[in-house]
């Protein structure tokens, strides 16, 4: 990854606004409050703006380029995704992929040489913008394709990364990377080809650290970003363990909401809110260029950047890694 992008990537808070919400994810969005959030993220200083085609369907990023359009191409960093190629589908549903109202096309999986370049053609007419810096790989790991995920894999590295490295080369890509759930598709694929960068979810965070011991040192000795997000897993580290929590996209388990307690309590004991210290730890990891935050309104975008900025002694540190 070049130093150029690397500083917009990372600007002054190395936070980065995550585009699903923004795609109506699990309730509807209007434009105006999308874009209002958009704009305060902008305000509070995050230049790094991340989304996906599956994102609402192609809505995300339409919102996203309808904003960012207005700012001097050179002042942020973009990236989108590849994998997912949308149709139109006039008869579209209410709901789909967890995503509410969404624009009427339906996504389908394209992991090939010719669906990625068409992937990214219709990302940019999506966005109005003239380029994307980075591009990555979109859910190659089993929690989305099942037992079907190592074809997937092997499709994926002979087809779309063979696309996105020829971009890369010709400079209309600035990096590349996969975006994943799991950690060991993340170690594999820096195996088979040479990514400049990896968008984790959910596996770097308090209640799983799982990429810790093998992954983020394979990335440190690479010289490989991790750019982390899902580092509330779904929300249980931002809302706390109440009845309706979510843990990893799902209702969260008796188990895991009573370790978020712990956690909870551990942190108030040291006066420090349980979101503060979860955005801070995945901010810490030694290979991270960004921490990606969701939001669905400026208050959220406000509250996440004074997260980011509450003092967290060692002690508690100290304390919470005793519960891993």
């Amino acid at each position: 990854m070049n130093d150029t992008l690397f500083e917009r990537l990372a600007g002054p808070l190395r936070l980065g606004l995550g585009g699903a919400p923004l795609g109506n994810l699990f309730a509807p969005l209007d434009d105006e409050s999308a874009e209002r959030t958009i704009e305060e993220a902008w305000r509070q200083g995050l230049r790094y703006f991340d989304t996906a085609p599956l994102y609402g369907h192609g809505l995300s990023e339409q919102r996203l380029g309808r904003v960012l359009g207005k700012q001097p191409r050179d002042s942020f960093a973009l990236s989108t995704k590849v994998g997912r190629l949308l149709r139109p589908d006039p008869a579209a549903p209410e709901e789909r992929d967890g995503y509410v109202q969404g624009l009427p096309f339906a996504p389908h999986f394209d992991y090939s040489f010719d669906g990625a370049m068409r992937s990214i053609e219709e990302s940019l007419e999506r966005l109005g913008l003239a380029r994307i810096d980075i591009a990555f790989i979109h859910d190659i790991d089993r929690h989305t394709h099942g037992e079907q995920q190592p074809e997937r894999f092997r499709e994926a590295m002979a087809g779309a990364y063979r696309a996105l490295d020829r971009l890369r080369a010709e400079g209309v890509l600035g990096a590349i990377g996969i975006g994943v759930n799991e950690w060991e598709v993340c170690r594999d694929a820096m195996a088979a080809g040479d990514f400049d960068c990896m968008m984790l979810a959910g596996r770097y965070t308090l209640l799983d650290a799982s990429a810790a011991r093998e992954l983020v040192p394979l990335c440190v000795a690479r010289k490989v970003r991790l750019i982390l997000a899902g580092v509330f897993n779904s929300g249980i580290l931002a809302s706390g363990s109440t009845s309706n929590a979510h843990f990893d996209y799902r209702p969260a388990p008796p188990a895991v909401r009573e370790h978020v307690e712990r956690l909870a309590g551990i942190c108030a004991g040291f006066g420090v809110a349980l979101p503060a210290a979860a955005l801070q730890f995945a901010l810490a990891c030694p290979c991270a260029a960004a921490v990606v935050v969701g939001a669905r309104s400026p208050a959220e975008i406000t509250q996440s950047v004074a997260h980011s900025r509450v003092p967290i002694p060692a002690a508690l540190w100290d304390a919470l890694a005793r519960e891993h």
